[in-house]
């Protein structure tokens, strides 16, 4: 009986297939003969420049892109991501953040056996990556501060050279290294793919949100329209920018003692319980087991991060 289904089941097969290929066949030649014809003709017509297709970073959940670019958070977020300079998309950040709370629930359960704990270690883990961004972010605008007067004084003497504006921002995306150079690439392709220059440098203010950008576009946007030496527009404002760094340095000097303060106060505690843990582990069990020592734990912590929050507060002082 088996042996007959079996036959059947091959015969009925090969009879479907045969047919398949009969009707489908000639259809799927003709389709590619067709294909072939017009790669040919297409071969004779000149590509396009690859440097004027501006590349789109595609992320392993495309429709979450797309949902999340329609949202004012969702734009936020790529703002952020466009500013830290990484290549990655709202979806794969999703995705990390995801992973990384449900690592720090599992830790959190397997290490604190409380059910809140676990609840509460998952936004800490998720969060881990958008305050990776974060701090990229921070970084790379300090270090597009510092080569910001570089950039002005290179922009400054091509002009006295003769060349034009757009040019001379060209020339500085050439020899400038990240972040400046790139983004003033940026500028240099957007106006020459028809962006007006006043919508470029905006952008770039967009993109860069310093202080000493915005006063670069509006700079360069009143010099368009009234005239003056934009040379030595760009000269006092690179002087500008270097005497704010002078300051700043001062003040970081001066502050230096409630940042150590603040690191200290923070790691202190820690530092203690992992050393009373080594030394009588009998007295800090209780701590880690029962109910009240885990909410003492959570208490810690909050009152911790409120105080080193707070010590940044004072002594962060705007330049």
């Amino acid at each position: 009986m088996l042996a007959a289904m079996l036959v059947f089941l091959v015969v009925a097969g090969a009879v479907i297939g045969i047919y398949v290929a009969a009707t489908r066949l000639p259809t799927a030649v003709a389709r590619h003969r067709l294909e072939l014809r017009l790669r040919d003709v297409a071969q004779t017509v000149d590509a396009p420049d690859a440097d004027l297709i501006v590349p789109n970073t595609e992320g392993p959940l495309p429709s979450v892109d797309r949902l999340i670019a329609g949202s004012a958070a969702g734009s936020r977020l790529m703002r952020l991501i466009e500013q830290a300079g990484i290549r990655t998309t709202p979806g794969a950040l999703l995705i990390i953040s995801g992973a990384l709370g449900i690592a720090a629930m599992l830790a959190a359960h397997a290490l604190v056996r409380a059910p809140y704990a676990a609840l509460a270690a998952f936004p800490v883990g998720a969060v881990v990556p958008t305050a990776w961004l974060m701090r990229r972010r921070t970084s790379r605008l300090r270090l597009f501060e510092e080569q910001f007067p570089e950039a002005l004084d290179l922009v400054s003497r091509a002009i006295r050279a003769g060349h034009a504006f757009q040019t001379a921002v060209g020339m500085a995306a050439d020899e400038l290294s990240a972040p400046v150079g790139p983004e003033f690439k940026k500028v240099f392709d957007q106006q020459n793919f028809g962006l007006p220059l006043r919508d470029a440098l905006d952008a770039l203010a967009g993109r860069v949100p310093l202080v000493d950008v915005k006063f670069f576009a509006t700079a360069v946007a009143i010099q368009r329209e009234t005239g003056g030496n934009l040379a030595e527009i760009l000269d006092n404002l690179a002087h500008v920018v270097r005497e704010r760094f002078k300051i700043q340095r001062q003040v970081r000097v001066h502050t230096a003692h409630g940042r150590i303060t603040g690191l200290v106060l923070l790691a202190l505690p820690a530092f203690l319980a992992v050393a009373l843990s080594f030394i009588n582990p009998e007295h800090m069990r209780p701590l880690f087991q029962e109910r009240i020592g885990q909410m003492l734990l959570v208490a810690t912590l909050v009152m911790q991060a409120v105080g080193f929050l707070w010590i940044r507060r004072v002594i962060r002082i705007e330049v």
